[in-house]
């Protein structure tokens, strides 16, 4: 029996038990948006959306700030679109996290894991989670947002650019994740969504904190010419790994590097700090790109 599925059977025999224990009084973002800011007592289904126990089973430092997290979720019903996030409910903190998920959706319907990289701030789910958070420790999730890529297989095949700043990366890693699942089952089966290119403009302040290096150049390695990616540093001092030297630009990310992807069947996928959002979000709009093409969040 694989040891996620292990876990999950002993943590379904008290999941209810654990949701239960665990109060809500600051809604996060989702809960904002519905209105929900009672302090009381939450319900497995709440508002017509799952709230699951999980269980982290897995931490690991993503860099110096960043904590990244593998959460064995109980709930079956829980389900996930690439590119959402989750509200991060918290036993004893009465403020709710809002942090994206950086996993594929495939993760969760195989071993029933869901992973989120949180970097630190004064926030206190950001501070439980880089202070108090150990293997075991026991949450509760709700998946929210619009900000997704989920094709079904009639759809008419598309191209993505991917814009990340900074640990705007996280719903982006998980997009470029489902992408490469649907690449394998078309490979596989011969049949499913028919993925076009995908290329991933990532930028951040040093290599040391540009997040998930190897996933993301695993998948470049693993299919040539469908993914590709630009790392971007913009306050690089030490030397840069020969491994990564191929894919790095001193600099930011510019309107000109996103401008010649501008084509009808192309998606720009884009997150980061609020600032970076507007200025390319302005300037896809300026080359007339429509704006139902254009798809962002903004993480504060």
């Amino acid at each position: 029996m694989p040891e996620a599925i292990h876990l999950l059977t002993a943590f379904d025999q008290n999941a209810k038990v654990d949701l239960e224990g665990i109060m809500f009084s600051t809604p996060s973002k989702a809960a904002r948006t519905k209105g929900l800011g009672k302090e009381g007592r939450m319900d497995e289904w709440m508002d017509g959306e799952v709230v699951s126990p999980a269980r982290v089973c897995g931490t690991s430092n993503e860099s110096t700030k960043v904590k990244r997290l593998r959460l064995l979720v109980a709930n079956k019903d829980f389900t996930f679109k690439a590119g959402q996030w989750v509200d991060f409910f918290i036993p004893g903190v009465s403020k709710v996290g809002g942090f994206s998920i950086c996993s594929s959706p495939s993760l969760l319907e195989q071993e029933r894991i869901v992973e989120l990289a949180v970097k630190y701030t004064d926030h206190p789910p950001a501070q439980w989670v880089h202070t108090q958070c150990t293997l075991d420790s026991e949450v509760a999730l709700r998946v929210g947002g619009e900000f997704f890529f989920d094709p079904q297989p009639a759809d008419s095949p598309v191209n993505l650019i991917l814009i990340a700043g900074g640990v705007g990366v996280n719903p982006l890693l998980s997009i470029l994740l489902h992408v490469a699942d649907l690449h394998r089952h078309r490979e596989c089966k011969g049949s499913g969504y028919e993925m076009g290119s995908v290329k991933l403009y990532y930028s951040a302040k040093d290599t040391n904190e540009l997040l998930f290096k190897k996933n993301i150049l695993n998948l470049t390695n693993e299919f040539p010419g469908k993914i590709a990616c630009s790392l971007h540093v913009t306050q690089q001092s030490a030397q840069i790994s020969e491994d990564l030297q191929p894919y790095i630009t001193r600099g930011r990310i510019s309107a000109k590097d996103i401008g010649k992807h501008v084509a009808e069947d192309t998606r720009f996928y884009i997150c980061g700090p609020p600032p970076m959002i507007e200025h390319f979000s302005k300037q896809l709009e300026n080359r007339h790109v429509p704006k139902e093409h254009i798809h962002f969040e903004k993480w504060w």
